[in-house]
């Protein structure tokens, strides 16, 4: 599963790095997530995965072509509860938008130029796939005041 945060004291490369992780996590999870959901949920769902592969592939790119260390992707991640009907999937999405949102925010500060501009696009639109999946879910409120920040 993505750690909830990642460790404060890094360069650049390796906030990357550990946002690499957790967009291998998030890709992970969501074919656990659609096979709950049922129509435009799974679609969404689809749509997620999609744009973290891209993040993903982007990223792996950016750290090998750096001459940084890409991390290895897993062959699973431990999900934090079980996830069996449409509504544990609906749990699960918004929780692992919040966590990867959470690493995108602390590359900020790691971070300069197009890499922060990256990483806040990033942070962005993980909150707003977060936001849309509390109203898919009916949870409220919909949205939270500081994305990515541990609660």
């Amino acid at each position: 599963m993505i750690p909830r945060t990642a460790p404060t004291s890094i360069g650049p490369a390796q906030a990357l790095a550990e946002a690499l992780t957790a967009e291998y996590a998030a890709i992970w999870a969501y074919g656990v997530i659609g096979v709950h959901l049922a129509e435009g949920a799974r679609q969404a769902a689809r749509s997620a995965e999609a744009a973290h592969r891209t993040r993903r592939d982007a990223l792996i790119l950016q750290l090998s072509g750096g001459g940084g260390q890409v991390p290895a992707d897993r062959a699973g991640y431990a999900l934090p509860y079980p996830v069996t009907d449409r509504t544990s999937a609906l749990k699960l999405a918004v929780e692992i938008e919040e966590r990867t949102a959470g690493h995108w925010r602390a590359a900020l500060p790691h971070t300069t130029g197009a890499d922060r501009n990256r990483a806040l696009a990033a942070l962005t639109d993980c909150a707003l796939r977060a936001t849309r999946w509390r109203r898919t879910a009916g949870v409220t409120p919909i949205t939270v005041p500081f994305p990515g920040r541990p609660v």
